[in-house]
């Protein structure tokens, strides 16, 4: 198999000039965290794309969300695996170590789904009568049905694992949550939990559940500790993912680079999303210095072809993981916009239009055009309505619309978001 089909060059565009402002051949190193959704940024390492564009990517395996965004800061990374709300909260001041940081590349859609302990799962299907074909919304409002019965009973409340605070696994869940009726500040205890640690933590008891990105949901469902629920297409299937982090400044000093950066991880998305080429990626991604899990569980879920729990019950999820199509690269300020109200609608960031305008700067698509061209890039507005179109609804039915921040956050009942501010800032 030709490794090096679907190139920048093989798509009709014509390849940049040579480095300019003396930049020369360039090695970046770039931090990641074990997880699929990596695989557009170690796929451009292993399988020459990032050599075709002068580049040399040095891949450093990190073990927590919060090292990646410090290391990225204190200039030890060049380039960053990133949660899609990182550079938002970053740009917002938010966090224990903002430093700002843009991005100007998604890595895909897709990879996040939510495991319940099957302790917790069995006694929901008992409670409330939970079929093998409920829905994502169903199981939510099991667990409601659950939490309700525990809180009479005076029993703990169950605890649950997110990655990181300013997280997509976090969004997720707590939309879900709140879609069955449940408070995530009142009704459940949400704890982080770093990615690979999520089916240890679970086996312990330590956690009763999950949020987190592939392999893990299935690592911990073939170990027959829990339950799958919800995926990340249940909740939103647009709902940005990760994405290429990178300090502004360097950005700026660099933008030869950027341009090849794009270039490579273009070229190395495409490649992912061909099914013909998922057996070389899973065995890539399998190896000790990537992932570290069993090639077939990661075969799998490129495929989307889950197993809901040790029982043998399956569910296949088309287009689980888009790493290219459907514009997934393209880094959409209203996804920006997004991740912006939920920070909102959960207390984490104060509400005003400068703010927005901060949120919605993360995100440069200008960066992603001047690489891949205006033909790359998707016709419509670069701030749209979210959730409208067939096929991208939201589970709840809401639908978002960025000039309408304040009404669609009040529009929840479950939330407890900050009031607008006024004056100078709106």
């Amino acid at each position: 198999m030709d490794m090096m089909t679907n190139t920048a060059s093989s798509q009709g565009r014509l390849p940049l000039p040579a480095f300019i402002n003396n930049e020369g051949p360039k090695v970046l190193r770039a931090g990641f965290i074990p997880l699929v959704d990596a695989s557009v940024l170690i796929a451009a390492a292993e399988f020459g794309f990032a050599e075709k564009e002068g580049l040399t990517l040095d891949l450093v395996k990190d073990v927590s969300w919060a090292n990646v965004r410090d290391r990225l800061a204190f200039r030890q990374f060049d380039v960053a695996h990133m949660l899609s709300p990182m550079p938002v909260a970053s740009m917002l001041g938010l966090g224990s170590n903002p430093s700002p940081t843009i991005t100007p590349f998604s890595l895909g859609r897709g990879g996040n789904a939510i495991t319940l302990s099957t302790r917790l799962f069995e006694r929901m299907r008992n409670e409330a009568g939970l079929p093998e074909t409920a829905s994502a919304l169903d199981n939510a409002h099991a667990l409601s049905k659950t939490i309700a019965s525990m809180k009479a009973r005076g029993e703990p409340l169950p605890t649950f694992g997110v990655t990181y605070p300013f997280s997509s696994h976090n969004y997720e869940f707590r939309y879900w949550l709140a879609a069955g009726g449940i408070d995530p500040d009142q009704d459940v205890r949400l704890v982080v939990v770093p990615p690979p640690m999520t089916s240890d933590a679970l086996a312990a008891g330590a956690i009763d559940g999950f949020c987190v990105g592939a392999p893990w949901n299935m690592v911990a469902s073939e170990r027959g500790l829990g339950r799958i629920v919800a995926a990340k297409q249940d909740i939103w299937p647009s709902a940005p993912e990760k994405v290429i982090g990178m300090r502004p400044d360097w950005a700026e000093s660099h933008p030869e680079t950027v341009s090849r950066l794009i270039l490579a991880l273009d070229a190395a998305a495409r490649w992912c999303d061909l099914p013909d080429n998922h057996d070389a990626l899973a065995a890539a991604l399998a190896d000790p210095r990537y992932i570290a899990a069993p090639v077939d569980i990661i075969r799998r879920v490129l495929a989307g072809e889950f197993s809901l729990d040790g029982s043998g019950n399956r569910r296949i999820i088309a287009d689980y993981f888009k790493f290219h199509s459907g514009f997934a690269n393209y880094p959409r300020p209203s996804h920006a916009l997004w991740i912006y109200s939920q920070m909102i609608r959960w207390g984490q960031a104060e509400a005003s239009l400068n703010k927005a305008r901060a949120a919605a700067c993360a995100y440069r698509p200008d960066l992603y055009r001047a690489a891949l061209g205006d033909a790359s890039a998707p016709e419509d507005a670069d701030i749209r309505i979210e959730g409208s179109d067939e096929g991208d609804r939201f589970m709840d039915g809401h639908v978002f619309d960025p000039t309408r921040l304040p009404e669609y956050i009040a529009g929840f009942a479950v939330r407890s978001a900050l009031p607008f501010a006024s004056g100078d800032d709106v």
